[in-house]
């Protein structure tokens, strides 16, 4: 095993191909597209929300098989706002980050989705937050898995950017880059994976496209020149491969509409005096742009189906598709507990609200009901992207499309690892001398 190899991935929350035109321009990324190869387009999973994909992003499987099917953990489908799916433990099948630590490489991760307590990464900062008032930075990390030499060696020194602003852009992102590169002076992991998401913030905020969204194009090329200057430092550039990726794009939208209440509407939700939810016979789970609807007890299922249906072909309620349980498995590898998943109409989110108006306006309370969101069929709206450069990097080389599954097996493939789980392959036409 060759320990002199690096890889590094750094997921740019929502970053698309056509924010290329805007990067080649910058320092930093005009360096790497220069000297690098480039997927134009990356095909996400379904739903294209950020811990889905991540989960997808490293381990090579649909969700369905790696069982992260949403943001939210769908263990209360009462509740309006659901915990998010935080911990490793939720994980089905192995990751990279498996397979690079069974081969003795060093592993590290800051902030990528859904790897709290993952005993594989050896230098951990999970993207987690307070639970509670009462609990500081340090005790989350703590919580979900960063070691005590992390939090004295990397969180400290670094947590004055984040106190009080883990899901506030561009704090949280200046944190993670500059953890990310404490982690690569100090340990020179073979594996680190990050993932800042201000573009990803900024566009939910103002829209896909807007002045706000270009000077986070500006700023990620900022922190891209310090993770560079920290390889430098590090004395590991050359041996280092680069990706930056993405796990989805966005779309604009016009409003969101309450699922839950129109359900109601239909006898299949039951709402109690303080407006949440007593019982169901089915229940919408929102995934921003699609949703998936839970029903209790199966002999209800086609009459669930046939009211869904209707409200689809009524085209006044949001959602263009019912999927069933087999069509989305089939389909997109999509399956869980749920019987159907809703897709959006094009222009409207859904919330998991229970209680009239059933249609309300956009507004930056939640990352659903921004200006512009994602949720939505991995195959609508502007796409992801994918630029690569390193000594395993073929320069000039140029594809169209790809799978986001078959990220995890191209940096296996330069690590030298097996990563037996995965169903996506190795992009073998950009690599060179593995």
């Amino acid at each position: 095993m060759d320990q002199n190899r690096h890889v590094i991935v750094i997921s740019e929350d929502a970053l698309v191909y056509d924010d290329l035109e805007t990067l080649r321009q910058l320092p930093a990324f005009g360096e790497l597209m220069k000297k690098g190869s480039l997927v134009k387009t990356i095909r996400s999973v379904y739903p294209t929300v950020t811990y889905p994909c991540h989960t997808s992003m490293c381990t090579g499987v649909p969700c369905g098989r790696h069982g992260v099917v949403n943001n939210e953990r769908d263990d209360d489908l009462t509740r309006e706002h659901s915990p998010w799916e935080w911990f490793h433990s939720a994980v089905k099948t192995g990751d990279i980050f498996d397979a690079a630590k069974a081969a003795g490489l060093t592993t590290a991760a800051v902030f990528w989705p859904v790897t709290g307590n993952h005993p594989h990464i050896d230098y951990l900062i999970d993207e987690y937050w307070p639970q509670s008032p009462e609990e500081t930075t340090e005790a989350c990390f703590a919580a979900s898995g960063s070691s005590p030499e992390i939090i004295e060696k990397v969180i400290r020194p670094n947590r004055h950017l984040l106190d009080g602003k883990h899901r506030i852009h561009p704090h949280a992102d200046a944190f993670v880059h500059a953890c990310a590169g404490a982690i690569i002076r100090r340990f020179k992991p073979n594996l680190l994976m990050i993932h800042p998401a201000n573009i990803d913030g900024y566009r939910h905020k103002t829209g896909m496209f807007s002045p706000l969204v270009t000077h986070g194009l500006h700023q990620i090329d900022v922190w891209l020149g310090e993770i560079l200057k920290a390889l430098d430092d590090a004395g590991i550039r050359e041996s280092t491969d680069l990706f930056i990726v993405s796990d989805h794009g966005q779309m604009n939208i016009t409003r969101t509409v309450a699922l839950n209440a129109l359900l109601a509407e239909r006898g299949l939700v039951t709402v109690n005096a303080e407006g949440r939810i007593a019982d169901y016979t089915a229940v919408a789970h929102s995934a921003g742009m699609s949703a998936q609807v839970y029903v209790k007890h199966p002999e209800d299922t086609e009459r669930v189906y046939a009211a869904l249906k209707q409200m689809a072909e009524d085209g006044l309620y949001g959602f263009g598709r019912v999927y069933t349980a087999q069509e989305a498995r089939e389909e997109e590898g999509l399956y869980g507990g749920f019987s159907f998943v809703l897709e959006t109409d094009g222009y409207t989110s859904f919330s998991n609200a229970c209680t009239r108006p059933f249609v309300r306006p956009a507004d930056n309370s939640d990352y659903k009901f921004g200006r512009a969101t994602h949720g939505y069929h991995p195959d609508k709206g502007p796409q992801p992207t994918l630029l690569a450069c390193g000594p395993h990097i073929r320069p000039g080389v140029v594809l169209e499309r790809r799978s986001i599954l078959d990220e995890a097996p191209t940096y296996a493939r330069i690590l030298g690892v097996e990563l037996p789980d995965a169903e996506g392959k190795a992009m073998e036409e950009i690599l060179a001398d593995c």
